[in-house]
C-alpha cells in the first residue's frame, strides 16, 4: 500500500471565518495554503471573490491565486491537475499543503480518487454536437443541457461550448447525470485527509455576510465590477460569480444600485445555505462551530479544539 500524502482541508460557507483560521492553522503547522475557491484563480476579481489580502497572509504562501485572466474558463478536471501537482511539491518541502476555500465540487474532486478521463466517451455524438454549435449556436445545445442535467447547466456557462457538450456526452453514454456519474464512482480518498467543515448559527452568518457585502461595496466593488464592464466582458464563466452577475444588472441600467446590493446580499445568503447543504451531503466532514468564537479568547480556545482533532487525525505535531 502506497504512502498517502497529508492534506488538511478546511471548508465551510462564505463568511464563516476559514481565512483567519487559517492563517492560525498554517503558522502552527508550518502549512502553506491552496485556494479551494473557483474565482479567486481570476486576476482583477478581489473584493467580489473576497481574495485574501497580502498583509492579512502574515507570511504565509498561498497558491492558485491570480493564475487566469476574467475571460478564460477553468474546469473542474484543470483545478484537480493543479492542485495534485501542489499538494506534491508542498508536501516535498516538508510543509502540510491545505486547502482553504468554499467551491465544493472542486475540492471534492481533488481529495477523491475521481479520474475524469474514466468517463465513457462518444467520439461521433461529440462532433455531432460540435457541428450543431457552430450551425444553430451555443444556446441551443445549453437548453438542451439544462432539460437533462440541470445542475451541471447551472455551473456551467452557456458560451463553455466544450463543458456543455461534455455534459450532454456523458448523459448520452450513461442516461446519467455528470454529477450522478460521478458518484456512481465512489471513489476513496485520494490523501490522508483531515477535512474541517466550519458552521454557524444562520442568523450570525447572514449578518456578517450582509456587513461583508456592505464593506465590499465601501472597498471599491463597483468601481472593480466597472473596469471588467468596461473591458466588454460579458459571457465569461467568471462574471456569473456571486458579486459580478449582480452589478452587471444595475451597470446594465436593468436595476438600481440598491436594488443590486440587496440581490447581492440575497444571493450570498443562499450560496451559503447551498454550500452547507452540499458539504453535509457530500463529504465527511468533522464540523465545528464558530458561533461563539468571535472573541479572541473563545477563538483561541476554538483552536485548540480543532488542533487536537488536526494532530490526532494526521498524527501530526505543532511547532508552536
Amino acid at each position: 500500500m502506497s504512502h498517502k500524502e497529508k492534506l488538511l482541508v478546511i471548508i465551510g460557507p462564505t463568511a464563516v471565518g476559514k481565512t483567519k483560521l487559517s492563517i492560525e492553522l498554517a503558522k502552527k503547522y508550518n502549512g502553506e495554503i491552496i485556494s479551494g475557491d473557483s474565482m479567486q484563480i481570476y486576476k482583477g476579481m478581489d473584493i467580489g471573490t473576497a481574495k485574501i489580502k497580502v498583509e492579512e497572509m502574515e507570511g504565509i504562501i498561498h497558491h492558485l491565486i491570480d493564475i487566469k485572466q476574467p475571460e478564460e474558463s477553468f474546469s473542474v478536471a484543470e483545478f484537480q491537475e493543479l492542485v495534485r501537482a501542489k499538494i506534491t511539491e508542498i508536501t516535498s518541502r516538508g510543509k502540510l499543503p491545505m486547502i482553504v476555500g468554499g467551491t465544493g465540487l472542486y475540492i471534492q474532486a481533488c481529495i477523491y480518487d475521481y479520474h475524469f478521463s474514466d468517463a465513457p466517451s462518444d467520439e461521433g455524438f461529440r462532433e455531432e454536437l460540435e457541428s450543431r454549435a457552430q450551425v444553430e449556436g451555443n444556446e441551443i445545445l445549453y437548453q438542451e443541457l439544462q432539460k437533462v442535467d440541470p445542475l451541471s447547466a447551472e455551473r456551467i456557462h452557456p458560451n463553455n461550448v466544450r463543458r456543455v457538450i461534455r455534459a450532454l456526452e456523458i448523459f448520452h453514454c450513461t442516461g446519467k447525470t455528470m454529477q450522478e456519474f460521478q458518484e456512481q464512482q465512489r471513489p476513496g480518498l485520494f490523501y490522508d485527509v483531515a477535512l474541517i467543515g466550519l458552521t454557524m448559527e444562520r442568523e450570525l452568518l447572514y449578518e456578517r455576510i450582509n456587513l461583508r457585502v456592505d464593506q465590499m461595496v465601501s472597498e471599491g466593488l463597483i468601481e472593480e465590477v466597472k473596469q471588467l464592464y468596461d473591458h466588454g466582458l460579458r459571457q465569461c464563466q467568471s462574471i456569473q460569480a456571486i458579486g459580478y452577475k449582480e452589478l452587471y444588472e444595475f451597470l446594465d441600467g436593468r436595476v438600481l444600485l440598491p436594488e443590486a446590493i440587496e440581490n447581492l446580499k440575497q444571493n450570498s445568503r443562499r450560496y451559503a445555505k447551498r454550500q452547507l447543504t452540499w458539504f453535509r451531503n457530500k463529504m465527511d466532514v468533522k464540523w465545528f462551530d464558530m458561533s461563539v468564537a468571535i472573541e479572541k479568547q473563545l477563538f483561541d480556545k476554538k483552536i485548540a479544539e480543532i488542533s487536537s482533532y488536526i494532530e490526532g487525525k494526521l498524527e501530526i505535531k505543532s511547532n508552536t
